[in-house]
């Protein structure tokens, strides 16, 4: 029996409904193969990169003693344990990648990670309404979090030509901006939302502000006795560090050009497949080194990590190049490129869209959504 090639069909880069059921077949083997095979060696890895990142913090910290000699390695200390913590563990522990090890301490319900954003909220936010609809315009809350516009189907105001400014306060404030994502300012803004809504949200938010700044701000500073002021300047700069890099890792991911977004009407009904196909479209990936890897939590894998976001980070190197296969063989694209290249392309793209226009055009093999202005500029 011959599929049917439909306008749905026709929106997914011209597959037919069983090629797109096909593919999705072909990736849920690979996860299956994956799942099988977890064992000891990434409890090793993850407990490895844990024992690293509680070196580093306490070599920060110690340094912290030694006045002005100590100071820069001191911050370069505390800022690579703060990344490790975000990235590499927490980001993908709270993903619930590491359940499998039966281990309270890297449960996802359970562990808690060294950001002003409590792991809760995080995860409704990011785990449930990101991961389920990514780059759905007006439903993944993740395009242009709130703040940016970031997509032509968002409509234009003036508000919008402060869109570089913005861009470069949410990467200095990285991770306020992402512990106040849930409170849905522009919804609020807008009417769509009401105060009261937030209510429930205010008691964990709080209790994890109060926590993050007697840790950083008052108690290790305090600690050093009359070296507070350093201490305290060192540990702002390891958490603004730390924010800008997870600004520019997890931007390149999800916005350099070429990658396309969605309507709610054309992902309305949406299979497995179809599922994996957004995903697949929707992502770039960063080229680097094995470091540059383990720095970003390997979401420089963020294809991979959007088709399998509970395996094992770890794991996305190794299914990589499968991965594009695929995409080569069913004539989708594979966004990948060096950190440089994709981190001009998103700026390039946060200042174009700061201005009116920007409406996608239609490929007539890719179909809406799939090329806009900036990538055909690319």
């Amino acid at each position: 029996m011959t599929a049917t090639v439909t306008e749905h069909d026709e929106k997914y880069h011209g597959l037919t409904a069983e090629q797109i059921e096909k593919l999705g077949e072909e990736l849920d083997a690979i996860r299956q193969r994956v799942i099988a095979d977890l064992g000891e060696t990434d409890a090793a890895y993850l407990r490895k990169v844990v024992t690293t990142q509680r070196k580093l913090e306490i070599a920060g910290r110690a340094l912290f003693y030694l006045p002005v000699v100590g100071w820069v390695p001191a911050v370069a200390c505390l800022s690579v344990s703060k990344i490790l913590d975000n990235m590499e563990i927490g980001h993908n522990v709270m993903h619930g990648q590491y359940d499998f090890l039966g281990d309270p301490a890297f449960n996802s319900r359970m562990f808690d990670w060294d950001t002003v954003c409590p792991g809760e909220q995080w995860k409704y936010s990011h785990n449930y309404i990101h991961h389920t609809f990514t780059n759905i315009v007006g439903k993944d809350r993740d395009v242009g979090y709130g703040i940016l516009r970031m997509d032509p189907e968002q409509k234009w105001h003036p508000y919008y030509l402060g869109n570089p400014l913005y861009a470069f306060l949410l990467m200095t404030f990285f991770e306020w901006g992402v512990a106040l994502h849930d409170l849905e300012v522009e919804n609020i803004v807008s009417g769509k939302r009401k105060l009261a809504d937030n209510k429930p949200l205010y008691p964990g938010l709080m209790r994890k502000i109060r926590k993050q700044a007697l840790k950083d701000y008052v108690l290790f500073p305090a600690l050093t006795g009359p070296l507070f002021p350093l201490t305290f300047a060192g540990n702002a700069v390891a958490n603004l560090v730390r924010n800008v890099w997870a600004f520019n890792i997890i931007f390149c991911g999800h916005f350099p050009a070429g990658v396309a977004s969605f309507s709610e009407e054309e992902t309305e009904n949406e299979t497995r497949g179809h599922w994996y196909l957004r995903q697949m479209l929707g992502s770039a990936n960063i080229k680097g080194s094995k470091l540059m890897h383990v720095m970003s939590g390997n979401l420089s894998h963020q294809i991979e990590h959007h088709l399998f976001p509970d395996l094992p980070a770890r794991r996305y190197p190794e299914i990589a190049g499968e991965v594009q296969e695929i995409c080569e063989r069913y004539g989708l694209p594979y966004n990948t490129g060096r950190l440089s290249q994709q981190l001009f392309s998103v700026f390039r793209k946060i200042v174009r869209y700061s201005f009116p226009g920007g409406t996608a055009k239609v490929s007539p093999v890719r179909g809406p959504g799939s090329v806009t202005e900036d990538s055909l500029a690319a």
